[in-house]
């Protein structure tokens, strides 16, 4: 691989632009799961008090609830990355690795608008590395 004296990845206007208005429709998304998760919350809870439940409603119940906030909890570190994706399109730095500065690959920019790693570090850091 060469070294250039500036990597730039070569991002258009119009990638930009659809890239921002797919990253602003997929935070709406986001936003919107995340009230709805909140809301079914409460109805779960208002529903469970007062009634006499076996043990394996509620262990069912118990299942359900940790799966949905675990979602929950996904959907609120994926929006991070989309509102971080966002300014990082303002300030005109989105497309480098916020980790090493290196271009993303467009095609991953595609496929995860959100992202701020190149793929080699995404799988760094899941791996714990």
């Amino acid at each position: 691989m060469s070294h250039h004296e500036h990597p730039s990845p070569t991002f258009d206007k119009s990638f930009l632009e659809d890239q921002k208005k797919r990253l602003i429709q997929l935070r709406d998304e986001l936003i919107k799961i995340a009230d709805e998760s909140a809301s079914e919350e409460e109805t779960l809870q208002y529903e469970a008090g007062g009634e006499a439940h076996d043990d394996a409603d509620s262990a069912e119940r118990m299942a359900i609830q940790e799966n949905d906030e675990a979602q929950f909890h996904l959907n609120l570190k994926r929006l991070a990355q989309v509102q971080r994706a966002l300014l990082r399109i303002d300030q005109g730095t989105y497309g480098y690795s916020e980790k090493s500065g290196k271009p993303i690959p467009r095609a991953r920019l595609t496929e995860i608008p959100e992202t701020t790693l190149t793929l080699e570090e995404a799988r760094q850091e899941e791996s714990g590395a």
